[in-house]
């Protein structure tokens, strides 16, 4: 015979209850241990949605999504055409360069305080006329308050290992002085050639072909020049020699070498010098580190 589902619950409970008086009041039975009260964990904060991750850092999604919109309105602004995909990655390839070389400045114990913080935004607020142009303007460029200061802090922060990587970059380096003739097709580039073979001068071709400069591309060091292949060819020659037909995009050269030694870099080489060491360091950070792209 079945019970009632109502009847077979009360006998339950009277049974529980009986049970657990019994073990209680028993003379020598063993006290029946309380469970420990459990304390709720609190609640796992939710991860804040990323555009992608440097070494664990988050690179924000809001405020890579953000750093979108000024870079297209920017290139808007200028009259620049640039795609939905080259514009996303050239500001997240940014993004994430400011990342490793904010995180480099943390390792070599560069700083920014929230004295040096607060410092800058006075300084932008002096020179915008107060607090309300620089709100209007955060306003504008799609800032609030909070991912201003973030903003302004990692800048800062890359800024200062960027001087860093500047400051090691030396003043003087192995340079050649040389001297060009360039022509806009290779049979009358060979003509030239095989004449400064049979003995002909090169400074008298090249001021023939150039009065103005007569070839001359000054001292310049490696890594200066933007064709790879030229500045190759120039730092294979000695003093006194000069090349073989050197193709390039904007013509056929043959190269000499005035000089060549250590020489104080111009303010232009250097400045080139400088942006590379700044380039070939996060080059090298970027291959090492563990980034992790939003799919």
């Amino acid at each position: 015979m079945f019970f009632h589902p109502v009847r077979k619950l009360i006998i339950l409970i009277l049974v529980m209850v009986l049970g657990l008086t019994a073990c209680s009041f028993g003379s020598t039975g063993t006290p029946t241990p309380v469970p420990p009260t459990l304390t709720p964990e609190p609640p796992t904060a939710t991860p804040l949605p990323a555009a992608a991750t440097v070494n664990g850092e988050i690179i924000p999604l809001v405020q890579y999504e953000a750093e979108l919109a000024r870079y297209k309105s920017a290139q808007a602004a200028l009259g620049k055409t640039v795609s939905d995909a080259d514009a996303a990655a050239l500001v997240l390839e940014d993004m994430i360069s400011q990342v490793l070389l904010a995180q480099g400045a943390r390792a070599a114990g560069l700083t920014v305080t929230d004295a040096d913080l607060q410092s800058r935004i006075d300084a932008l607020v002096a020179s915008l006329g107060g607090v309300d142009q620089l709100s209007a303007w955060q306003s504008a460029h799609g800032y609030d308050d909070a991912s201003f200061r973030s903003s302004l802090k990692l800048a800062a922060e890359a800024a200062l290992m960027r001087d860093k990587i500047i400051a090691e970059v030396p003043v003087t380096a192995d340079q050649v002085h040389a001297r060009q003739i360039l022509l806009y097709n290779d049979a009358e580039a060979q003509s030239v050639l095989a004449q400064l073979k049979a003995g002909a001068g090169f400074d008298e071709l090249a001021a023939a072909y150039d009065p103005v400069t007569r070839g001359d591309l000054g001292w310049f060091p490696q890594g200066y020049l933007l064709d790879a292949n030229l500045e190759a060819a120039a730092f294979a020659l000695q003093a006194g020699q000069f090349s073989e037909v050197i193709a390039s995009e904007v013509g056929f050269h043959i190269i000499y070498i005035i000089e060549r030694g250590m020489h104080q870099l111009s303010p232009d080489a250097l400045l080139v010098l400088q942006e590379k060491a700044v380039t070939d360091w996060v080059n090298q950070q970027r291959a090492e580190a563990g980034i992790v792209l939003a799919p």
